[in-house]
């Protein structure tokens, strides 16, 4: 019987030597400021604004490279225009702030970047190999925050505001780990080398071991969520039980070592237990209610552009933010904004679901697909609970989606091309599209 042959995108009509290297690498540069904050644990780094840095000279890198990328700004997906719409319709809901104009526009400037990372990633990334370099940084720089988060946080109760930024808040460090951790699952898989698949799972031990330590409740229901579509892909569907049985005992024997806090945090949600740590967590789940009927008080008052970026935790009254990225962007920025940012999700899901179709994909490959499709299904659920309307790490996740469904049609259209030639009547993006996913596999990846 004739085997299925393997689409592999190494050598997706890639070129002898790769245009916008200099532009590559300071997005990669922006991924890593970002993603790894050395300057809350570099000496000396704190002194440099390093994420407007490195967005600026991407940015010059690209200006100066102009007309030698391989797509243009009419080849953006509609993806990348919600969110550029979204970001727009923040800016409106900042001027019209009914709490605090200057500072919303501010901090709506400030998660502006994200945009052009955005465009930045799909404009660069036209190979898997870069792909796959851009998500090695942003899963390596997880690792080593979590790493560091351990050793500075230690001997404190729970691993909170060791660093700075989107790893302050333990539940936001809790959630950035859980996003990463089906990165760190394919590298392990697709490694060479026993040293190699060593590090990646002893990296992953860790990131578990400050999951857990972090003590976050949204933080554990998202790694049961995300974990199990992981396994799904990568346990049941890739045939490896082996990996199921090592992470039920992983999260086990977490559970039993370093979940002690953890356990009393949920204990809390019935309120059993009087001591004070689970009278705390008691106390912070009743706040939350509160402020889910606050968020919904601020749609309703305010459905069109909200309160403001960044300012619900002044119209709250309590000075916090919702625990909800959905409601946390429609308060903030209107009822508008909210379905921009669930259409942006959206397209996501259905580049995955396009690319999840296709049979002719090769293991590595399948791989990747698997990871992200866990990441975003972690993040989608996980966003219920957790105030990550403008965290990073979903945008990116996005990104890489749309980057992966661009260097799959680019193959699609070189293959179609010399039939065309041979029927020039039709267009080659019709023709493209009618012909079997599989009719020239080109060679393996590795």
């Amino acid at each position: 019987m004739e085997t299925q042959p393997r689409l592999s995108l190494r050598a997706l009509s890639l070129p002898k030597k790769e245009v916008l290297s200099g532009a590559f690498f300071w997005l990669g540069a922006f991924y890593f400021v970002y993603c790894a904050r050395p300057e809350d644990w570099v000496p000396g780094m704190s002194y440099l604004p390093l994420a407007k840095i490195t967005s600026i000279l991407a940015l010059l890198a690209l200006a100066m490279s102009f007309g030698r990328t391989k797509r243009g700004a009419r080849d953006i997906p509609r993806e990348g225009m919600y969110l550029g719409v979204m970001i727009g319709w923040m800016f409106l809901a900042a001027l019209s702030s009914p709490v605090w104009r200057l500072g919303s526009l501010l901090r709506t400037l400030d998660f502006s970047k994200v945009w052009v990372a955005w465009v930045l990633t799909y404009l660069l990334v036209t190979t898997f190999t870069r792909l796959r370099q851009i998500i090695f940084l942003q899963a390596g720089s997880v690792a080593v925050v979590a790493i560091v988060s351990i050793i500075k946080g230690h001997g404190t109760e729970r691993l909170e505001g060791v660093l700075n930024g989107i790893y302050s808040n333990s539940n936001d460090l809790a959630f950035a780990i859980v996003l990463a951790l089906p990165f760190c699952l394919a590298f392990l898989l697709t490694a060479k080398g026993g040293l190699r698949k060593l590090l990646w799972g002893g990296a992953m031990l860790v990131m578990c071991a400050a999951l857990f330590l972090t003590a976050s409740r949204a933080g554990f229901i998202d790694l049961v969520i995300s974990g199990s579509v992981c396994l799904w892909y990568f346990g049941v569907k890739g045939r490896r039980p082996q990996l199921i049985a090592a992470a039920v005992l992983v999260l086990a024997t977490m559970l039993l070592g370093v979940g002690g806090l953890l356990r009393a945090r949920f204990m809390a949600v019935v309120g059993s237990g009087v001591d004070p740590t689970t009278q705390s967590a008691y106390g912070s789940f009743e706040e939350r209610k509160f402020l889910y009927y606050k968020s919904i008080e601020a749609i309703e008052h305010h459905p069109l552009l909200g309160v403001g970026p960044h300012c619900f935790a002044n119209y709250s009254g309590i000075w916090k933010v919702v625990h909800n990225a959905y409601l946390q962007i429609g308060a903030e920025a209107g009822i508008p904004a909210l379905i921009l940012y669930v259409m942006f999700l959206g397209s996501a899901f259905r580049n995955l679901r396009q690319l999840r179709k296709r049979e002719d994909l090769d293991l590595h490959t399948t791989l990747f697909v698997g990871a992200l499709h866990s990441s975003l299904i972690g993040f989608a659920v996980g966003a219920l609970f957790a105030p990550s309307g403008y965290n990073y790490f979903p945008y990116f996740a996005v990104a890489q989606t749309s980057v992966l469904m661009a260097i799959v049609r680019e193959h699609d259209a070189s293959v179609a091309a010399p039939e065309l030639a041979k029927e020039p009547g039709r267009r080659l993006g019709v023709y493209a599209r009618t012909q079997p996913s599989s009719s020239k596999p080109i060679p393996s990846l590795y």
